[in-house]
């Protein structure tokens, strides 16, 4: 394996640019309960320099979604009245709906239910946009892993994937336990990589990025961004990187040092038990001119 220190630069930003210029991200997520994934999701894609981050959820939940954040464009989509998630029904809906854009941030907040197994699956097979797969898409492919091989043929994807998993959701992928993810997280992380040919970003203390060959260990960020929502940020951020036309490992890598740098800043003002998920966009603007 060869071990990467060295940040990819930022992106160049024309002076004559417009916001189609800079990418157009798609978040899919969201359910009853957890509106707050896909919006932070959103915010993170715009924080992260994307001219337009449409957020696809159920129609149930879309005034809240909605009202959280008026940068981004939503898109509502059928519901599954029984579980409150999207609906099988809304697949064709969401092929419509991922049609010019960029980059696709899948997962968070999804919830369980047949339907969403459906999405998942055929939207990470088929789509040949760069994508970022994170939650509720991740303990999809973590019941269909015998189709996550190349193999299998199943959910061989038409296009660049990267997954960020926290060790448990890295775990049920690999079906091993989180004290031997833990213990050797750099080769799990790549030996998945390689063999399934995706890009994992395995969160936790020296996030590990690997693309089966290379690997980068970020050393930005701290233990206040321990909290629910800080993961569906970063999801957002590479998803913006990737729309700008970042290669995934790079996108990968530098999302997870602004991200990171973005907790370490905030921790500085606000202390780190006081640190939120939602704090973390606002901050990743001054983490930005420290790139």
């Amino acid at each position: 394996m060869q071990m990467i220190d060295k940040l990819p630069s930022p992106l160049v930003r024309p002076a004559a640019a417009h916001k189609g210029t800079f990418g157009r991200v798609l978040v899919i997520g969201g359910s009853r309960g957890m509106s707050g994934a896909p919006s932070l999701t959103g915010l993170g894609a715009l924080r992260g320099g994307a001219g337009l981050v449409y957020v696809a959820i159920p129609s149930e939940i879309l005034p809240i979604v909605a009202a959280i954040e008026p940068s981004y464009l939503t898109i509502p989509l059928a519901t599954d009245e029984e579980h409150g998630c999207l609906s099988a029904d809304g697949l064709t809906g969401l092929r419509q709906a991922c049609e010019g854009k960029d980059a696709i941030a899948l997962g968070p907040g999804l919830g369980t239910s047949r339907g969403v197994t459906a999405i998942v699956t055929a939207l990470f097979a088929e789509l040949p946009q760069p994508m970022v797969v994170d939650a509720d898409a991740l303990n999809v492919l973590a019941s269909q892993k015998s189709g996550l091989s190349k193999e299998a043929g199943l959910l061989k994807a038409a296009g660049p994937r990267i997954l960020t998993p926290h060790p448990g959701e890295f775990a049920r992928l690999i079906g091993r336990d989180i004290a031997t993810v833990q213990s050797q997280r750099a080769k799990l992380a790549a030996e998945f990589a390689a063999t399934h040919g995706v890009i994992v970003l395995l969160k936790g203390q020296g996030t590990v990025i690997t693309d089966g060959d290379r690997v980068a260990i970020n050393r930005t960020g701290n233990s206040g961004m321990a909290t629910g929502g800080s993961g569906d940020v970063l999801t957002g951020l590479i998803a913006a990187l990737l729309a700008q036309g970042m290669p995934p490992f790079e996108a990968a890598q530098l999302g997870a040092h602004l991200h990171g740098l973005a907790g370490d800043l905030a921790a500085a003002e606000l202390s780190q038990p006081g640190l939120i998920a939602s704090d973390l966009p606002r901050y990743l603007a001054a983490a930005w001119r420290r790139v």
